[in-house]
């Protein structure tokens, strides 16, 4: 059974990653789901979706500073709104991750979270969490 989808909200600064695993498992929990998956998705293209640690906030500084140095911005760079670096960043992260769910719960790890990365704010954003309930008995 497809459950429907559940659209968020957020107001990002210029570049940061946001927690948003407490409304991943909010949406996870409105479906009513018990066992099955959940699709975390953006549909922007210089915003990206991803899980990573979650205890250490010195985590996203150094996962910033590494995407910052690893797609730094290039006077070479054609692109006319100047954000070129933030796309390539976007790509690599990537715009969704699947995070299976069981016992009403996303299946985690201990350290995990899940993650909207702003790469060209400030920035309205949104981005949607569909779940999938498993069916089979």
């Amino acid at each position: 059974m497809i459950m429907k989808t559940r659209e968020f909200i957020l107001h990002t600064e210029r570049e940061g990653l946001y927690d948003v695993t407490d409304l991943v498992c909010q949406a996870i929990r409105e479906s009513g789901a018990q066992s099955g998956a959940a699709v975390v998705y953006c549909p922007h293209t210089t915003a990206g979706i991803t899980i990573n640690e979650n205890a250490d906030p010195d985590v996203r500084h150094d996962l910033l500073l590494g995407l910052r140095e690893a797609f730094p911005d290039r006077a070479a760079f054609r692109h006319c709104e100047g954000n070129s670096a933030a796309h390539l960043k976007s790509s690599c992260v990537g715009v969704s991750r699947t995070v299976l769910i069981e016992d009403g719960r996303p299946l985690l790890g201990t350290w995990q979270g899940v993650y909207f990365c702003e790469f060209d704010g400030p920035r309205t954003r949104r981005f949607q969490v569909k779940v999938f309930e498993d069916t089979a008995l």
